[in-house]
């Protein structure tokens, strides 16, 4: 429900606006003149101001005017009995959103008013978008949607704890991030987090950059090394890939978690340490020690707390949100100006699968920043691979529970792409009109754009 504001100097089309918009379901307030409109307008707030043009003491033009001083994001309709050409021009320029000409005809004034609404919300839904942006890059969180907002309700119990944790995700879910995320926030955000990705790491070397090692502990150690753990004493260690350490030192890495202690490679001397313990992989965790991958007894160990994070494909509610924090901050990190997102390049980022989740969706609107010779990015500016996704044929297909205006969007698309952007062809097709399609894809393209 909406409220709306009527400004008319005749009593009986006042009267007729209200029960046309009451029957909408709308709250109406009638005015008499532009004076007592303005007064009505700063008691109500309304979320639109319909108006004559012709009215004594205060005219709809000076109105309009003053309306848009007010509150300048109001939207406000001109109605006339003595509609021109330059009677809508000139009402335009001063920032009206519709006129229409008397006698009003109902379809025309509720189409008015309903897209003018539209609008409104699409205005509403940026500003709440750009908040969500703004905090996410505060923040450093990774997603908005209801899954990605359970999983920081329980990092925030984890993030001041003292216990491991163990991250369960695919490649490019964020278990990097997640991890600096939670230590930002924990006892230790003082302290170093040291990483270790234990699958980067040769067999021969890795356990000397666990535990560090002593000057000629073996050929080319000509010097003391401290190893990570000694570097996150007090801190945090994030042991990436855990299933791709070796068996032998994950009976090492264990002592380490039950003790609190080991000796540096080729070393006598017990160093004692309080490091928390982050571990992710990206295998199934029973699957890993089957294969014997993962010991079952560090595992255990490890697993106080666990957290799964889900693939992108299981949250797409984040993407544009995502490509929004993407294209903020991947533009300044080179040299690029601000590029805005196409309706078509949008549909093909948020229909892909996404096989390598978050960290591929960065790379592919990197690459489309860099490469990118417009100030728009359009499907030709993303990897082939992907485009190829795109449905060239006759028909379309949604997944149950798909939002109606995402379906209302496709299909229009789709049609105009058959009709090679004919908008009179595809709006005979579909059934509307020309202007219609006018209308939907500059909503579209200004949901994108602020």
């Amino acid at each position: 429900m909406a409220v709306v504001i009527v400004v008319d100097d005749e009593q009986s089309n006042r009267e007729a606006v209200r029960r046309v918009l009451r029957r909408a379901g709308h709250e109406v307030f009638l005015a008499e003149d532009g004076a007592e409109g303005l007064r009505l307008l700063q008691e109500r707030k309304p979320h639109l101001l319909i108006t004559d043009l012709k009215m004594p003491k205060l005219n709809g033009m000076e109105l309009l005017k003053s309306t848009k001083q007010i509150q300048p994001d109001l939207d406000v309709i001109v109605m006339s009995a003595y509609g021109s050409v330059e009677s809508a021009v000139d009402a335009m320029k001063e920032g009206a959103w519709d006129f229409i000409s008397k006698p009003l005809h109902r379809d025309e004034l509720l189409h008015s008013v309903r897209t003018a609404l539209v609008k409104q919300d699409i205005h509403q839904e940026n500003r709440q978008l750009k908040k969500k942006i703004a905090n996410l890059m505060k923040d450093d969180w990774i997603g908005t949607s209801n899954v990605m907002q359970r999983l920081k309700e329980e990092a925030i119990q984890v993030a001041d704890s003292l216990a491991s944790v163990f991250l369960v995700g695919e490649s490019g879910t964020g278990k990097g991030k997640l991890t600096k995320w939670i230590h930002k926030n924990s006892p230790y955000k003082e302290s170093s987090l040291i990483t270790l990705n234990c699958g980067a790491i040769p067999e021969s070397l890795i356990e000397s950059e666990l535990f560090g090692h002593e000057k000629g502990a073996f050929t080319g150690a000509q010097s003391r090394r401290i190893g990570k753990f000694e570097q996150a004493r007090n801190g945090t260690l994030f042991l990436d890939e855990i299933t791709e350490m070796p068996i032998h030192l994950q009976v090492k890495l264990l002592r380490v978690l039950q003790e609190g202690e080991f000796e540096r490679v080729g070393g006598n001397q017990t160093i004692h340490i309080q490091t928390r313990i982050i571990a992710a992989t990206n295998q199934e965790p029973s699957v890993a020690i089957k294969q014997g991958k993962l010991r079952e007894d560090l595992y255990y160990r490890l697993n106080v707390i666990q957290m799964r994070l889900p693939p992108l494909r299981e949250r797409k509610e984040d993407i544009p949100l995502l490509v929004q924090y993407f294209i903020e901050r991947l533009s300044q990190k080179n040299n690029r100006s601000k590029k805005k997102l196409s309706i078509d390049a949008f549909d093909v980022l948020q229909d892909w699968h996404w096989p390598g989740n978050v960290r591929e969706l960065e790379n592919v609107i990197e690459r489309a920043i860099v490469l990118s010779r417009n100030e728009e990015i359009e499907v030709q500016d993303l990897p082939l691979s992907i485009r190829e996704e795109v449905p060239t044929g006759d028909y379309l297909r949604f997944a149950i529970g798909t939002p109606l205006h995402v379906v209302e969007r496709k299909l229009i698309q789709a049609t105009l792409r058959m009709v090679e952007g004919d908008k009179a062809k595809a709006a005979d097709l579909l059934g509307i009109t020309s202007r219609t399609i006018y209308r939907k894809e500059a909503e579209w393209q200004e949901k994108l754009e602020e």
